[in-house]
C-alpha cells in the first residue's frame, strides 16, 4: 500500500510502499538526504494524480528556488531561474543509472521536440547516485547516448536538490512564466497529465498553440501477462554496497559483512530466498558496490538472484576502468534470442555474455512476458567485475 506524508510545499510527500511492488522505494542519497527512486506503476496512477493535486495547491504561491553549486554545465551555458522568467520552465531531477528517469526520457524527449520553439524550457538536475555518476565524461556520455540535448546541471554536491527541498529521482518541477511553482510529480507516469500542464503554462505564458493540438503521448504499457497473474508482484530495487544491503537485507550472508573491504569466501545456501543477492566465492564487499575477488578462468565464483519481473537491469563498473565480460544464466541455462537483454552477445557456441566497457546501467534481460520466481546467475573470470544495483520492470517493452 502508498502511503503518502503532506505537510508544507517544500516537504516533498514521501511515497512509501510494498517492497516487492512496483511502487517507490525509499532509501537515501549518497549525502545522506532522504530520497526515493519513485516508480509509479500505472496501477497507481489514480493515487499519483492524487498526490499532483495535492502539491500543486501547496505550491500555488511557491517561488522556484534558485539552481546553485553546479559543477559543470551541458548542452548550455549556466543558466538561472530569473533569466528565464517569460519561459515555462521543466525541471528535472536525475541521475543516468536511474532506471526509472530512463523511462521517462522517450517523453521528455517529446516534449522538448513539440514546445521548445513555443518558451518550453527543460532543465536536467543531474544529482548523482553513485560516486562514478559524478564524473562529467560519464554523465555526457549519458546524455548522448538517451538523446539528451536540453541543458543538464551536475549538481554533484545536491546543493541544488536540497535547495529545492526534493527527495525523489526523478521528480519533475514546473514553473511559469513568473518564477513560481505550478505542478510537481515524483516518479514516472502521468505524463498526459503533465503535457496539458505544460500546454496551459505555455497559453498562460503567450504561446499560440493552435497550430499544435494536443496528442496524447499516452503511458507505457504495462505487460499483459503481469497485470492478468493474480497477486503478481514485482522484484524490488537490491543494491550490492554493504551500506544498504545491511541496512535492507539485500545481502543476508553473514560472512558477506565479515572484513569488509577485504575478499572473503562466501557459500551461498541451496535455497535461495526471492529478492536476496547471494554470492559463491570470492568476494569484495564495498560501500557502493561488490567486486569479484579474485581472477579466475572457470567462472567457479557465481552471483545468484531468484527475481518475478519481466526485465532485469543492472548497474556495473570497472574498478580499473578495463573491459570484461559476464557470463549470464536464466534458470541454469544460458539466454536466447527470445528472452535476451539489449545489451547481452550471443556467442557461436550459444552462450550468452554482457560486455562491460563503462560504468552505467545494462539491459540484462528482456522476456516475452513477465514470470515468476526465475533464477539469474552471473559470473565472471575478471576480478574487475563490480555490481552496484539490480532494477527490474514489468512494462510490455523496455526496461
Amino acid at each position: 500500500m502508498f502511503g503518502v506524508k503532506h505537510s508544507e510545499c517544500r516537504q516533498i510527500p514521501l511515497i512509501s510502499g510494498s517492497s516487492h511492488s512496483s511502487s517507490a522505494s525509499t532509501r537515501r542519497a549518497p549525502n545522506h538526504y532522504l530520497v526515493n527512486r519513485a516508480s509509479l506503476s500505472a496501477a497507481k496512477l489514480a493515487l499519483a494524480a492524487l498526490t499532483v493535486i495535492m502539491i500543486s495547491v501547496a505550491c500555488a504561491s511557491y517561488q522556484a528556488p534558485q539552481i546553485k553549486g553546479i559543477e559543470a554545465w551541458i548542452n548550455s551555458e549556466p543558466l538561472t531561474i530569473k533569466e528565464l522568467r517569460g519561459k515555462v520552465v521543466l525541471i528535472d531531477f536525475w541521475t543516468y543509472t536511474c532506471v526509472n528517469c530512463i523511462r521517462t526520457f522517450p517523453y521528455l524527449r517529446e516534449w522538448n521536440a513539440r514546445y521548445a520553439d513555443d518558451g518550453l524550457v527543460i532543465i536536467g538536475i543531474h544529482s548523482p547516485e553513485f560516486e562514478f555518476e559524478k564524473d562529467y565524461s560519464n554523465v555526457l556520455q549519458a546524455t548522448k547516448d538517451h538523446g539528451i540535448t536540453w541543458p543538464v546541471a551536475q549538481d554533484n554536491d545536491f546543493k541544488t536538490w536540497r535547495n529545492y527541498g526534493n527527495r525523489f529521482w526523478p521528480a519533475k518541477y514546473l514553473i511559469d512564466k513568473d518564477g513560481i511553482i505550478r505542478y510537481f510529480h515524483a516518479g514516472e507516469g502521468a505524463y498526459d497529465e503533465t503535457e496539458k500542464r505544460i500546454r496551459d503554462l505555455l497559453v498562460e505564458a503567450g504561446a499560440n498553440l493552435s497550430d499544435s493540438p494536443y496528442e496524447a503521448f499516452g503511458e507505457q504499457p504495462m505487460d499483459p501477462a503481469f497485470t492478468e497473474a493474480s497477486r503478481a508482484s514485482m522484484t524490488r530495487e537490491l543494491y550490492a554496497g554493504f551500506v544498504l544491503a545491511e541496512l535492507r537485507e539485500y545481502v543476508r550472508q553473514s560472512d558477506f559483512f565479515r572484513n569488509l573491504g577485504s575478499v572473503v569466501e562466501l557459500k551461498a545456501p541451496e535455497d535461495l530466498k526471492p529478492g536476496v543477492i547471494y554470492f559463491d566465492g570470492q568476494w569484495v564487499a564495498l560501500p557502493e558496490h561488490t567486486r569479484h575477488g579474485r581472477n579466475t578462468t572457470g567462472y567457479e565464483d557465481v552471483l545468484s538472484l531468484v527475481y518475478s519481473a519481466r526485465s532485469v537491469n543492472a548497474v556495473l563498473t570497472s574498478d580499473s576502468g578495463e573491459p570484461y565480460t559476464v557470463r549470464i544464466m536464466l534458470n541454469g541455462e544460458f539466454l536466447t534470442e527470445e528472452n535476451k537483454g539489449r545489451d547481452i552477445t550471443i556467442s557461436a557456441n550459444g552462450e550468452s555474455f554482457l560486455a562491460v566497457n563503462e560504468p552505467r546501467m545494462y539491459n540484462v534481460i528482456e522476456a516475452q512476458g513477465y514470470a515468476e520466481d526465475n533464477k539469474l546467475t552471473m559470473s565472471s573470470n575478471s576480478d574487475d567485475f563490480g555490481i552496484f544495483a539490480f532494477t527490474f520492470g514489468v512494462y510490455e517493452t523496455g526496461p
